[in-house]
């Protein structure tokens, strides 16, 4: 021991002490996994290079490759800290907060030794709890910690930081989702270097210049980003913490990504979900990239814990689904019926009633990886150059159609196209009976210039341009109405997977298909067009009635097809609830509760190009006058 200055070792016995540095009151509890012949912890005041204090792990606290040891003394907290293992500085790959790391982009990241925080503030959570909400009943929307308010359109006053997001709360609630989905928040290095080459006689790599600004990849998995944090003083953890506790107080879950290599252990993958839950108290957890997840699936700690993951295989029917499967499955089907693929009918009744009794699934038409909504319906081609990569990189299949023209345009009927595209593509996504997962910004059309992997774009490529929130302003009303109308009706978001079966004995099935006539579903490969009937007993509202009976038809043809009308129970008459194709000033489709419209024709309905109509079977009085039902 060196330069001790008051600080001693005060337990020098075999413990097995969680790994990185536990506080017990004035004493702290340390564990590093080196299995080296030596190991010391360097103790460094704020900002400086050579250390204050220099520690040696006594042998005997060493178990298997774990040195331990407690250490005790005036003020400890106030130093920064990494460990010496035979000589080489070495952080602590468990450490909960870094220093050097409060500036975004910096390359003095890759330059100098990374030092951890002792420092930790007791947190009060005021009671708060995880939310719980059952996956049928949760609305997933999708951001980038920094992007979602770094433009200066955001209006906020905290950009880029989780402060921001906070601020953005407001707008969250008043758009109806109940979960905020995050991309990565710990500690990754966003400054790109190439990977160390052994034997290399340039010596070590430089930075190529550019950022990695999704964040997937390894990092420190215990620490929440500084550079996330707002103010001269970061704060992170504190921070995070408040953002977390405020979203609970409005209702709205945290989902939190983290990226694996698949060089981790299970143990340290099992630990780094556990560490989320317990610390931050998100109420779920999206696993991207290789992690071992079969500890996860079996976890105790984790059963009231959202875990998505592309695949869990097969899973048994489950009081409490916990398990989420998130893969691009409903995407790439979609979108292919949407743009008016052959033979895609059989993957559209797949895909709008698949809810398994085991596992939770989510559904999306538009994620990081890929267009945006607005550029799907824009772009026939990906437009990476900005990457510098020769437009070489990015998915090649994007399954998108650009409805006449590449990119922007002027001409009023392409541009009203693609608005009905969106639309469509909108229904398509909240009337199935997965967790519908919604990419922020597409909800007021977000556009990337048709760039389908900016994971290297932290500029306004990929930051959300809240102008468009008054440019697409139908758009975002069209997002809301269709939002609260699924939350309003639980027939699209049942508790099980539609059986196709009459097993109330109430004279209809849950869920049946049509074709253009009732009853007579056509499944031939050049069809493009379907009706769906959803029976409202089957679906119980939170005061214990029915709900409403629904037909929902879809014609991706090019031309109008007309639809003969399923018989509705006595009393019953149908009323349009949405119809992509009315471009009625103010309305753009939407048909709110209270002023859906009688339908003519009870038992007929041309239903447009690419369209799709919402019916509702409501029951109505002797005065019906074929007005709109107010």
């Amino acid at each position: 021991m060196r330069g001790t200055k008051g600080t001693e070792i005060c337990d020098g016995e075999r413990n097995m002490f969680p790994l990185g540095v536990t506080a017990d009151g004035e004493k702290l509890h340390l564990a590093v996994a080196a299995g080296k012949e030596t190991c010391r912890l360097m103790l460094y005041e704020a900002g400086k290079k050579e250390p204050a204090q220099v520690i040696d792990f006594p042998e005997s606290g060493k178990t298997g490759d774990v040195w331990t040891m407690t250490v005790t003394g005036e003020n400890l907290k106030k130093y920064e800290y990494c460990f010496e293992v035979d000589g080489e500085l070495m952080p602590d790959a468990f450490g909960r907060a870094f220093a050097g790391r409060e500036t975004w982009g910096d390359l003095a990241h890759v330059k100098n030794p990374v030092h951890c925080l002792l420092g930790n503030d007791a947190f009060d959570w005021e009671g708060d709890a995880p939310l719980r909400i059952p996956y049928e009943e949760t609305i997933i929307y999708r951001i980038h910690p920094r992007g979602f308010t770094k433009h200066a359109s955001s209006k906020v006053k905290n950009k880029g930081t989780f402060k921001g997001i906070e601020e953005k709360i407001p707008y969250l609630k008043e758009l109806g989702i109940t979960a905020l989905e995050l991309m990565p928040v710990y500690e990754f290095e966003e400054v790109v270097v190439p990977e160390h080459v052994d034997g290399n006689p340039y010596g070590d790599p430089e930075p190529t210049g550019k950022l990695n600004y999704w964040g997937y990849t390894k990092g420190f998995y215990f620490a929440p980003k500084a550079s996330y944090a707002s103010g001269r003083k970061k704060e992170p953890v504190r921070e995070f913490k408040e953002l977390v506790r405020a979203l609970h107080k409005n209702g709205i879950e945290v989902i939190t990504e983290l990226y694996f290599t698949g060089k981790e252990s299970p143990d340290v993958v099992q630990a780094v979900v556990r560490f989320w839950v317990q610390e931050y108290h998100v109420d779920g957890v999206h696993l991207v990239g290789y992690p071992a997840v079969e500890s996860l699936r079996r976890d105790p700690y984790l059963t009231d814990t959202k875990l998505f993951y592309v695949s869990w295989g097969d899973q048994p029917a489950a009081a409490r689904r916990h398990l989420g499967e998130y893969n691009d499955g409903f995407m790439v089907d979609m979108r292919r019926f949407l743009k008016g693929d052959e033979d895609q009918l059989n993957n559209l009744i797949f895909r709008s009633r698949r809810n398994p009794a085991g596992v939770g699934v989510v559904n999306y038409m538009a994620t990081t990886n890929g267009f945006t909504l607005m550029d799907m319906v824009s772009y026939d081609m990906k437009h990476n150059e900005a990457n510098g990569e020769n437009n070489q990189d990015g998915a090649a299949y994007n399954y998108s159609w650009n409805c006449g023209v590449e990119g922007p345009t002027r001409k009023k009927k392409i541009a009203d196209l693609r608005k009905k595209q969106l639309r469509n593509a909108l229904l398509l996504l909240f009337l199935s009976q997965g967790t519908p997962m919604l990419l922020g910004g597409d909800e007021f059309g977000n556009t990337q210039n048709g760039n389908n992997n900016a994971y290297c774009q932290d500029n306004e490529i990929s930051w959300l341009n809240w102008n468009l929130l008054k440019t697409n302003s139908d758009l975002y009303e069209f997002v809301r109405a269709l939002i609260k109308f699924r939350k309003s009706h639980p027939v699209f978001h049942m508790e099980k997977e539609p059986m196709i079966m009459d097993y109330l004995a109430c004279g209809h099935p849950d869920v049946s298909y049509h074709g253009v006539k009732a009853w007579c579903p056509e499944f031939e490969n050049f069809r493009r067009q379907l009706g769906i009937m959803y029976c409202g007993e089957y679906g119980k509202r939170a005061d214990g009635t029915n709900d409403d009976y629904f037909f929902v038809a879809y014609n991706m043809h090019w031309e109008p097809h007309e639809f003969a009308l399923p018989n509705l129970p006595k009393g019953m008459k149908w009323h349009v609830a949405f119809n992509s194709d009315d471009l009625e000033p103010g309305q753009e489709g939407i048909l709110t509760e209270g002023a859906q419209k009688l339908a003519e024709n009870q038992k007929q309905f041309e239903v447009g190009p690419r369209t799709i109509v919402v019916f509702c079977g409501r029951t109505v009085d002797g005065k019906e006058t074929g007005k709109p039902d107010r």
